[in-house]
């Protein structure tokens, strides 16, 4: 029942670094490139209310300098600290507290003086605060090409460890399925099919596969012996909550006694692999369903 709360009402918790270094490296970004052009958007400079030519030139210097111990999109590195979250860079203004860290350095936590300029180093305040930007703007994201997998060895992860073919079928529910989405609404579907349905990039999609066939469903059984069914619209601790076939809404409480509550999720399955997938199989799953033309 926990399980089901918490895929219901997902919540993603960003720790925050409580200084610019030395602290524990965050992953850095996979694939990213250098330049501000190639890792952030126009519309992440622009909101970031940054100057487009500083961003442009701070990235190269930021590239040139700092990537090799922060990572080149500044999400941490081996012996350095993620900078897009540090509460330093997100508490600074017009570089007051990133510049003398950058001019002085800090060779007691292993970064030596980089000697740069005070241009430079305005314009590589200039790209931090954009990047800071770009990570907390959802919308200003740059969808890079997905398809990077491995097709076979996504076909077999389908067929064996993934249990995929337990339920879809190549010339079934799922023929053809790689002609009728782009490659980054297939990977979206697939990964997560019930919040998918309120964000396909794909104009020509059909509408055809309701979200009601990925709503969860709950049987509840009272003390007194009735039986109250419908579609599930709240869960957490104390109370129920759901809408019967005539669209009228009941809550109970789960701290009743004797009463029975059962839940079908249909797309349970993949909530479940959600917690198992690495990096690899999520590639090469979707480089395998997007070759299903």
């Amino acid at each position: 029942m926990r399980y089901i709360t918490l895929l219901l009402f997902p919540a993603v918790l960003w720790g925050i670094s409580p200084s610019l270094f030395g602290q524990e490296p965050a992953t850095g970004m996979p694939g990213a490139k250098s330049g501000s052009e190639d890792s952030m958007s126009k519309a992440a400079i622009s909101g970031s209310k940054q100057d487009p030519a500083a961003v442009e030139r701070g990235g190269k210097v930021f590239q040139t300098n700092c990537a090799g111990c922060h990572g080149v999109a500044a999400n941490g590195g081996p012996g350095a600290p993620d900078l897009v979250r540090s509460v330093l860079v997100l508490d600074d203004e017009k570089g007051i507290l990133i510049a003398p860290v950058v001019r002085e350095g800090r060779p007691d936590k292993g970064m030596p003086k980089l000697g740069l300029s005070e241009p430079q180093i305005a314009d590589v305040v200039a790209w931090l605060h954009a990047r800071t930007y770009a990570a907390g703007h959802r919308g200003t994201y740059i969808f890079q090409n997905v398809v990077t997998g491995n097709a076979q060895l996504g076909e077999e992860y389908f067929n064996t460890t993934g249990g995929c073919a337990k339920c879809h079928s190549v010339t079934g529910d799922l023929a053809g399925i790689g002609a009728k989405y782009d490659a980054f609404s297939l990977q979206s579907r697939w990964l997560e099919p019930r919040n998918s349905r309120s964000r396909t990039r794909n104009p020509a999609n059909k509408a055809g596969d309701s979200a009601s066939k990925m709503t969860p469903t709950v049987t509840i059984k009272l003390p007194n012996g009735q039986t109250v069914s419908g579609n599930l619209e709240q869960i957490d601790d104390f109370t129920i909550g759901l809408s019967d076939s005539q669209h009228q809404y009941h809550s109970f409480s789960r701290q009743e006694k004797d009463i029975s509550i059962e839940i079908h999720d249909p797309v349970e399955a993949h909530s479940e692999l959600l917690h198992r997938y690495t990096d690899a199989d999520i590639h090469n799953v979707t480089a395998y369903l997007v070759s299903l033309k």
